[in-house]
């Protein structure tokens, strides 16, 4: 069997700012296009499907400002891969940023890669 080479990881990077870009500019349809209809998110207030993600950019974005960094990435596969980091972050009309650590899977569905999981842990520093 023939085993096929995964994107690197930068490409997987550029994927989760897609994701948080969608979340700045409040492009539902963008953040729609980058999850697979069984996403399951798991945040510290309970579990988020496709839908609840998306919903949350029905008033316009949600975060303004973002930073990625310390990221790390697993192969699980030739069709699944964890990428794990920081995210620095404020909330629109909030007055103080957050830190967390993400977890998100992606999986290669045909010639496009969808997230299909993703774990938020806020930071404790």
């Amino acid at each position: 069997m023939e085993q096929t080479e995964l994107p690197d990881q930068a490409y997987f990077e550029s994927l989760e700012r897609q994701v948080w870009n969608a979340l700045f500019v409040g492009d539902g349809g963008a953040d729609a296009v980058l999850l697979d209809d069984g996403f399951l998110g798991v945040y510290s207030d309970g579990f988020a499907g496709k839908s609840d993600h998306v919903g949350q950019l029905k008033n316009g974005p949600t975060v303004c400002q973002f930073t990625i960094s310390d990221v790390r990435m697993i192969a699980m596969g030739d069709d699944h891969v964890l990428l794990s980091y920081r995210a620095d972050f404020k909330r629109v009309n909030e007055l103080r940023g957050e830190a967390m650590y993400v977890s998100s899977v992606w999986r290669k569905m045909l010639d496009h890669w969808r997230n299909i999981f993703s774990q938020d842990t806020p930071a404790s520093d």
